[in-house]
């Protein structure tokens, strides 16, 4: 099926000519080759709508990372992490024209999506690490499939940038306690990344710990991949 949804991610999508497709293609194809920068390409898909998206999009603004090399979306197809993973692999392969996207033209797929009470968590985690590596891209290159996973939600990741969290916790209590540090804090809204990025690095440490005790197939203690994530964006350029 084709990808004909409204305008998302962080910037709007490219329009297109009436010439002949093969001019247009080849076009394309050396206006690509122009702008792309030596670093690698990813495709990011997000459960979230607003939240996560924003964040990332905030982060791909700070480090001025081209949009020809890092699209973040949010999934079309539902907010069950098997649909989101599904829509992330239907853009790869299919591209999307209403975004100037083009078939296989990425070098890593990544999905957000959190454990909350999902009930297609543990078999959207199982679909991605078998798709990894499986899928080629528009240089015949081996693609990764990665699956970030937060267990309970998203705010658990924004919440250690502030305090050690080792017990396990639902998704109204790591809200609430995120809401202790950052007041203003609400769902959709934005500059999350400049609210916590003076703490980064005691987040990521806090992470790394609890991958240390847990992994994202557990499902239950507190975990999150998000630190993967954020660390491959700010350093995508080096």
């Amino acid at each position: 099926m084709g990808l004909h949804q409204p305008k998302q991610g962080c910037t709007d999508a490219m329009g297109k000519d009436n010439q002949a497709k093969h001019r247009q293609a080849a076009r394309d194809l050396k206006r690509r080759a122009a702008v792309r920068q030596p670093y690698e390409r990813l495709l990011i898909v997000c459960e979230g709508e607003k939240t996560e998206p924003q964040y990332l999009c905030e982060i791909q603004r700070a480090y001025r990372l081209a949009t020809a090399h890092v699209q973040v979306l949010h999934s079309q197809f539902g907010t069950e992490p098997k649909q989101v993973l599904e829509y992330a692999l239907t853009v790869f392969k299919q591209g999307d024209q209403d975004r100037g996207l083009h078939p296989r033209e990425f070098d890593r797929i990544i999905v957000v999506f959190d454990r909350d009470e999902h009930h297609s968590y543990h078999a959207a985690l199982a679909q991605a690490a078998a798709q990894n590596g499986k899928l080629r891209n528009d240089n015949r290159m081996a693609v990764p499939v990665e699956a970030v996973a937060s267990v309970p939600c998203f705010e658990l990741w924004l919440l250690l940038h502030f305090e050690d969290v080792l017990a396990q916790l639902q998704r109204h209590d790591a809200l609430e306690r995120l809401k202790a540090h950052l007041p203003g804090y609400k769902k959709g809204g934005g500059g999350h990344w400049l609210a916590t990025q003076g703490r980064l690095n005691d987040a990521t440490a806090r992470a790394k710990r609890l991958a240390e005790l847990t992994t994202a197939l557990d499902g239950t203690q507190p975990f999150t991949a998000m630190h993967e994530l954020v660390s491959r964006l700010v350093h995508l350029k080096d």
